[in-house]
């Protein structure tokens, strides 16, 4: 598989990530292994976790198949800090939560470091120079190579940015900011993905197929094995089953058809091969779904189909999105 550098560094990752969300909770031990060897021996390295997915069950899992079936040293592990299950509170940048989080992390993990550490998201309620802090430490005390961001908007990317350009004592530069983004979510595009450019910040981005939307599973009815008829996962799919979502699916489709490829491959191409994208992250449930997805190495869309699929899912952006000196 091919390798990219994430933003402006010097770290190498395979140009398609592996998403551990459904670990240890929809994806038992076996599939995961079967997904983890799959990924691997197509030359994947980039291994995306959470320490709140299947509260801490998916590093836990991640940890045990490192050590037993792939070389640790072959993988790009990234994890993420900073979600809480709080009633009154979601996020906790503290430092205090913060460093307690990574260290559980890498016990989970069984490592003595990650290789990316990301904030899952912003903390209105913390000083954002002291979240800064956590990751300028978790750095420089070896237990993470990189440091980046998720879910933040532009101006709160392009602040944390600057305050590490700015703030004194802080040394870590931001590596990677990981976003949602799919021909069906193309939001981060109106000021998160300029930021990023503008910043040297490699995107990673998750949901790439659209909630898993973009395969066409959904065109018709909804598969009883899938995510939509999921009591825990259905309210995360149904905002991409309406009438706009469906113009698209069904463009990608015919996209497909033309290309003598899967809804899947084209969507997956799409996204993959956009200014800023780094490595898509894929949060297949099973080895099945992530062979398929693998299998979109070898495709490259034509331009007039990506131009094809660029206006039919294209976003309305007006003032002051557009550059105002060319209006």
């Amino acid at each position: 598989m091919e390798q990219r550098h994430l933003g402006h560094t010097g770290l190498r990752v395979s140009r398609l990530g592996l998403g551990t969300l459904n670990w240890a909770r929809d994806t038992d031990e076996q599939e995961a292994a079967d997904q983890l060897k799959t990924f691997w021996e197509a030359g994947g390295t980039l291994v995306d976790t959470a320490d709140i997915y299947a509260d801490g069950g998916a590093e836990y899992l991640l940890g045990r198949l490192s050590e037993s079936l792939v070389p640790r040293d072959d993988l790009v592990i990234a994890t993420k800090a900073g979600s809480v299950l709080e009633p009154d509170r979601r996020v906790d940048g503290s430092r205090r939560h913060l460093m307690a989080a990574l260290d559980a992390s890498l016990a989970r993990l069984g490592t003595d470091y990650v290789d990316l550490w990301q904030l899952h998201a912003f903390d209105r309620h913390t000083p954002l120079e002291e979240t800064l802090q956590a990751l300028d430490l978790a750095v420089s005390s070896g237990r993470a190579r990189y440091a980046g961001l998720s879910n933040f908007s532009g101006w709160q990317l392009a602040k944390a940015a600057t305050w590490q350009l700015a703030a004194p004592g802080l040394r870590t530069r931001l590596a990677s900011t990981q976003m949602e983004y799919s021909l069906l979510q193309r939001g981060i595009e109106r000021e998160v993905l300029p930021a990023a450019l503008d910043l040297g910040v490699g995107l990673l981005p998750s949901s790439p197929l659209g909630r898993g939307v973009l395969t066409g599973k959904y065109r018709h009815a909804t598969p009883a094995d899938s995510r939509g008829a999921s009591d825990h996962l259905a309210p995360f799919v149904a905002p991409y089953l309406d009438e706009p979502a469906g113009r698209i699916v069904d463009a990608v489709t015919t996209a497909a058809d033309g290309l003598s490829a899967t809804p899947l491959q084209v969507a997956l191409a799409w996204v993959r091969d956009r200014p800023g994208v780094t490595a898509p992250i894929v949060g297949a449930r099973t080895a099945q779904q992530l062979r398929a997805a693998l299998s979109v190495e070898t495709l490259s869309l034509p331009d007039e189909i990506r131009r094809a699929l660029d206006d039919v899912s294209a976003p309305v952006h007006h003032y002051p999105d557009h550059d105002w000196s060319t209006l």
